[in-house]
Parts: structure tokens; C-alpha cells; sequence
């Protein structure tokens, strides 16, 4: 019984004399699994932030927190895995690859307690889930972090997307065109009009084209976002042109009982060109080549 307590009171520092070889069979570990991403990062950094994450846990890791794992010695470790797994997240590691680094960690600390303690099978397996139960907790808050890392790299994602997919093109002078690209959804038709409005702020314009071409379907959704970006550009003294209105396009507007009559549409971009045009009294021509003779 005494022996059992001296070994248990010992658990915490015999782990922290063995830190090189935790080490050492950790990358060993990372090294060896077939999907190992050396191409996002290199086995020099891979070792100095397991180092870095062994040494703290290390530190910080006494025979007492052992058994606690919400206990607040380990906010530093929580914070380092933290860093790691927002880090692999916006570099493109996979949920598993990220699982893999902190599970590995587990399996280099099993072999460790089973060489220590092989002549205890009672200590081993108390020892074994206790520290199972703690690198558990810290695989949860991996996922956690990661999850949340991934979520924001998708938004910022879908945002470079948007404001891809939605260009302003000054065309000429007085007209802006915007192609629409994809479904318009509500929160794309704010970012349209938003984008659309700031231009016809910064040049001054007085003919806007959208262009739903690339607009798959209209339902009677988008084409009240159509009409509110309609009634927007031209609340900023802008005449609003709506091209791309292909014949089943057409057919669904006038099924469904839309109506746009107090919206000027046309087939094609290059027809709501000519018509913008013709509203700013310019005439665009093609050039007569004059021959001449030679003697």
C-alpha cells in the first residue's frame, strides 16, 4: 500500500525526466503515419511545436491536476493547443491529421507508463486511464478550436466569393455594369446594392446595368431583390437596367405575375448597352476605311 502511494506521488516527475524520449516517440509516431502533411509544414516545425507543447504540459502536470482535467493549470496547454489548431485549420490540414497530432501524444505517453510500470498492472491501468482521460479532453478542445477555425476560413471564403462574383465594371462614362453570377440571395442582394451604390457615389454615374445572364432561375425571390436594387439605384438618381432576360426567364416572371413593367429589361447585355446609349445621346459607330488608289 505504501509502494503504491510512493509510485503515485512519483508519476508526475518520472514523466517529466522522460520528457526526451516522450519526445523523441512522439515525431517518431507523427513520422510514421502515411498521410503526414510535409507539405504544409516541415518536420522542423513539427518538432519545435510538439516540444513546445510537451514541455508545457510537463511543467504545468503534477500528480493531483492528473486526475482533474477542467483543472486551471492547464490553461496554458488549452491555449497552446488552441494556437495549433486555428493555425492547421487556415493551413488546410484535415479534422483526422489534426486529431492525429494530439492522439499520437496519447499513444507516446501509454508506452512510456507501460515501461515504467510493467510489474504493476494495477498501477499501469490507473495511471493509463487517468492520462487517457487528460489527452481526451485535450483531443476535444483540438476538434473544438479547429471547427471554429475552418468556420472562419469558409466565411472569409464565401466574403472573397462574393465580392468576386459580384464586380461593378465602369463600361463608359455615365454607365456601370454588374454581372450577377450564381443564386441571389438575400444577403447577396445587400452586398449588390451596397457595391452598386458606392460606385455610383464614386463616379458619378447615371445608368446601372445588372446583368442575370449567369443567374441560373428567377423565382419570385429574387426578383424582388432585383426590384429592390432597382428601386435603390435609382432612389440615387440612376436609371437601372435590367439585362440577361432569357426566354424561360421571361415565361417564369409572367407565371408567377411579377411585375417588372416599371423596369426597362432587355435580352442581352450588348441591347441594354445600345439603349443606355441612346439615353445619353451617344452614338457609337463603326469606323469607314477609306481606300486608296494608287496610280
Amino acid at each position: 500500500m505504501h509502494k503504491f502511494l510512493f509510485m503515485k506521488l512519483e508519476t508526475a516527475k518520472m514523466l517529466q525526466k522522460k520528457k526526451k524520449q516522450i519526445i523523441d516517440l512522439w515525431m517518431k509516431n507523427q513520422l510514421a503515419d502515411s498521410a503526414l502533411r510535409e507539405d504544409l509544414m516541415s518536420n522542423d516545425d513539427l518538432r519545435a511545436q510538439s516540444e513546445e507543447l510537451v514541455d508545457a504540459l510537463l511543467k504545468k502536470l503534477t500528480d493531483d491536476n492528473l486526475s482533474n482535467v477542467d483543472s486551471a493549470d492547464f490553461e496554458d496547454i488549452y491555449e497552446i493547443l488552441g494556437g495549433v489548431s486555428i493555425t492547421r485549420a487556415r493551413q488546410g490540414f484535415s479534422p483526422r491529421e489534426t486529431g492525429l497530432y494530439i492522439y499520437s501524444l496519447k499513444d507516446a505517453l501509454l508506452t512510456i507508463l507501460q515501461q515504467e510500470f510493467k510489474n504493476d498492472p494495477v498501477q499501469l491501468y490507473d495511471i493509463s486511464m487517468k492520462v487517457s482521460k487528460l489527452i481526451d479532453s485535450f483531443g476535444i478542445v483540438t476538434f473544438e478550436t479547429y471547427i471554429k477555425g475552418r468556420e472562419e476560413v469558409i466565411l472569409r471564403q464565401t466574403d472573397e466569393i462574393t465580392e468576386i462574383s459580384t464586380p461593378v465594371i465602369r463600361v463608359w462614362d455615365g454607365i456601370l455594369a454588374l454581372p450577377i453570377i450564381g443564386t441571389l440571395d438575400s444577403a447577396r442582394t445587400q452586398v449588390v446594392m451596397e457595391n452598386l451604390l458606392q460606385e455610383i457615389v464614386n463616379t458619378g454615374s447615371s445608368i446601372a446595368i445588372l446583368d442575370i445572364s449567369g443567374v441560373p432561375a428567377v423565382d419570385s425571390l429574387v426578383a424582388q431583390h432585383l426590384i429592390k436594387t432597382v428601386s435603390a439605384t435609382r432612389l440615387m438618381g440612376a436609371e437601372c437596367i435590367i439585362s440577361g432576360i432569357r426566354p424561360e426567364i421571361a415565361q417564369t416572371v409572367v407565371h408567377l405575375g411579377i411585375d417588372l413593367s416599371n423596369v426597362v429589361t432587355k435580352a442581352t447585355l450588348a441591347s441594354a448597352l445600345k439603349y443606355a446609349y441612346s439615353i445619353l445621346q451617344l452614338e457609337v459607330r463603326k469606323k469607314q476605311t477609306t481606300l486608296v488608289k494608287s496610280n
